[in-house]
């Protein structure tokens, strides 16, 4: 099968045909899994297998077609040139103090990785504390900061290659910028809870050789080490032998009084276990039942807990529990439920920080331990807000403010005069008085208001020939607020209209929003989707053939069965690293964590509503699908790359049109923390030439 599309030659007129190379004959077998009654075919289950030769071959056999068409077009180099420039600018993290030092991340424009620095007082000279790109020679080595000890002369820190969510763990000495000999090995989603001379934390057992990326992992625990010890000494601290599917956690509070242990079966709802540190012959015990709801410990107030819940409030409120009396019946409400969604609550500076959503942009609300309001935080503009807390001595903080037009900007916040001061401006070179934001509020399928976000230069046409560019998420709780993005740049420049609308699913609205858009009603988050591009057909801002949908992980879910649902509505999908095979997700690696989300193929009540959404099954002979590329890594241990690799050989089996049907798959990359700028350039480089090819937008 080959087919032929014409490349735009600099936008003025076509030039010659891009050919696409003949699909590889895809090996299919006779596999069937028989669900209540219901035969499937699951022809390319083979290609779970990540590691055998005969994926491998599959695997390389893809990226020959896929890079074959992506250099046919004749302005991919441009684009690449030009996301080097937007790239290329010196950036820096806000700093935060921890004990003499205040610690922030540099990265000199193209720098794989961001490179962390110290300085003692802001005027200091700053001092390089850690620098990733020194770990590999490809800058596929990420460093996240875990945890400080309470005397602040220790740091420890996860070092995870190539994209895994597999990381080591390792100690430094802050002063001395000396490493030590200790080394944690087969952590995930691991903290590091400081308490004297070592630290709380969670690991798995290590996995059957050759399959640490693919098979399920069963049994985290959580132990305690201590500083200049082998792992092998490290003293288990819990566990549950009876149920495998159990993510641990533990935190420790600021005063060292208190160890604080999460239980939840998924992504969302949990338990909460307590230990009294201070009691020698304290036990830990169960604080709070799991798992229907959401609960965060913020600190302590001496001999009892503030504790973030939805409990009772769906939009969170916070309440003060005596851990001798943990009965909700005795808790003291300290900050009642609102009307906002209460993102989160940091504590510093003896305050209460309060992050709320209205409308999907973010409030700051001080209060005292006692929950009395002291002020709200005059923010710089209407956008996402980060940085608001840290130690209980602190007399400043400083925050990070971005929305879709304003790259990240450092500002100076004094506590005791509730002021904001400008600390550092982002270096980019962009004129954002070019470009306008709007918010506005459609209706779903069902009725339900939506409000999405339209960002574009100022002075377009309402035509209904503009390029789109809809971009989602719905689900998990993830609230998708207000951001700037480098590679979206290139977009907007172009005249392209970015769209955000903010699914069920997420946590925009609070939990109620949230519940809307999981399990049996996933449906309403496709349709919520689906709303979004048939009122921008409506208002003449577009056509769905100048239509481009793009999502990962959850998102890449939600294009998949958006693109399968309502083929005709767009010109380009793409799905990211996309949860895509429905009634298999939860076998591989951390997927049983997401069944309280989506359920499980295990019931017969789930399984009725996954196979009529899940997009692998849904794809049919004889439409017409969008010009899709689908985006994944051979080492994304979060969403196995099978459901990719099972998706782009179902939809070249089945489609016989002209659009391509593509995969791009990254080596030595993962689910998208950690991957260098190298590799984030090329990939922008390969989607943008392929959405500006495949909706014809001048170049």
């Amino acid at each position: 099968m080959y087919l032929s599309v014409f490349a735009c030659n600099q936008g003025k007129k076509p030039a010659e045909k891009i050919t696409l190379m003949k699909y590889p004959e895809t090996i299919k077998d006779s596999t069937t899994d028989n669900y209540f009654g219901t035969k499937i075919a699951d022809p390319y289950r083979w290609l779970e297998n990540d590691t055998s030769a005969e994926t491998k071959k599959w695997v390389d056999a893809e990226n020959k077609i896929t890079q074959n068409y992506l250099s046919q077009i004749p302005y991919r180099e441009a684009i690449k040139r030009r996301l080097t420039e937007i790239w290329n600018y010196p950036k820096e993290t806000a700093p935060f103090k921890v004990g003499e030092y205040y610690f922030f991340t540099k990265n000199d424009g193209l720098q794989n990785q961001s490179v962390w620095f110290i300085k003692k007082g802001l005027g200091a000279e700053e001092e390089l504390f850690l620098d990733p790109n020194t770990l590999t020679a490809d800058g596929t080595a990420s460093v996240s900061l875990l945890g400080f000890s309470n005397d602040k002369k220790y740091l420890a820190y996860a070092v995870a290659q190539s994209g895994s969510d597999w990381s080591n763990i390792y100690i430094m000495e802050i002063a001395t910028k000396k490493k030590l000999t200790d080394e944690l090995k087969w952590t995930k989603f691991s903290g590091a809870a400081w308490k004297g001379d070592g630290f709380y934390y969670s690991r798995y057992d290590e996995p059957v050789k050759g399959m640490a990326l693919s098979a399920a992992n069963k049994f985290q625990k959580v132990y305690f080490h201590k500083l200049g010890e082998a792992q092998t000494a490290d003293r288990l601290i819990f566990e549950d032998k009876t149920n495998p599917n159990l993510y641990f956690g533990a935190d420790v509070t600021e005063d060292e009084r208190f160890l604080v242990l999460y239980a939840s079966a998924g992504t969302s709802g949990n338990s909460l276990y307590v230990q009294d540190l201070k009691d020698t012959d304290g036990k830990i015990s169960l604080l709070v039942k799991g798992f229907e709801n959401n609960h965060s410990i913020i600190n302590n107030v001496g001999s009892k807990l503030l504790l973030n819940t939805d409990l009772g409030a769906q939009n969170k409120q916070v309440v003060l529990i005596d851990p001798k009396k943990p009965e909700p019946e005795n808790w003291e409400k300290i900050i009642p439920e609102s009307e906002l969604a209460l993102e989160g609550v940091g504590s510093g500076g003896g305050f209460l920080w309060a992050s709320y959503l209205k409308d999907a942009s973010t409030n700051i609300i001080q209060f005292d331990v006692t929950g009395k309001k002291i002020r709200e935080v005059k923010l710089p503009d209407i956008g996402t807000v980060s940085g608001f807390g840290g130690f209980k001595d602190d007399s400043e903080f400083f925050y990070s403010f971005t929305n879709f037009t304003t790259p990240g900007t450092t500002y100076r916040y004094n506590i005791g005069k509730g002021e904001s001061t400008l600390y550092r401006k982002s270096a980019l070179k962009f004129n954002n008085e070019d470009y306008e934001t709007k918010q506005i509020f459609y209706s779903s399928k069902d009725g339900t208001k939506v409000p999405m976000f339209i960002v574009h230069k100022k002075g377009i046409k309402l035509d209904g020939n503009n390029p789109v560019f809809l971009y989602a998420y719905g689900g998990f709780q993830v609230s998708l607020t207000p951001a700037f993005s480098l590679s979206r740049m290139l977009f907007l420049e172009h005249g392209g209209i970015y769209v955000q609308p903010s699914l069920r699913g997420g946590s925009e609205y609070g939990e109620a929003w949230h519940k809307a858009g999981m399990l049996e009603k996933k449906q309403n988050v496709f349709d919520d989707f689906i709303g979004a591009a048939e009122y921008l057909v409506k208002e003449k801002y577009t056509n769905p053939s100048k239509i481009a949908i793009s999502g990962g992980s959850n998102g890449g879910l939600l294009v998949g069965a958006c693109m399968t649902q309502r083929p005709e509505l767009f010109k380009v999908a793409l799905p990211a690293v996309g949860v895509l095979d429905m009634l298999r997700y939860h076998k591989f690696t951390v997927g049983w964590g997401w069944v309280v989300e989506y359920g499980s193929s295990n019931k017969k009540e789930d399984f009725d509503y996954l196979i009529k959404y899940s997009p692998l099954h849904n794809i049919k002979l004889g439409v017409n699908y969008p010009a899709t590329l689908i985006t994944t890594a051979d080492h994304d241990d979060r969403v196995v790359p099978a459901h990719s690799f099972k998706f782009a050989a179902t939809l070249q089996e089945k489609y016989k049109g002209e659009n391509p049907m593509l995969i791009r798959i990254e080596t030595k990359a993962g689910h998208g923390a950690g991957k260098p700028t190298a590799k984030l350039i090329d990939e922008a480089t390969d989607i943008w030439s392929f959405v500006f090819q495949n909706l014809e937008i001048k170049w």
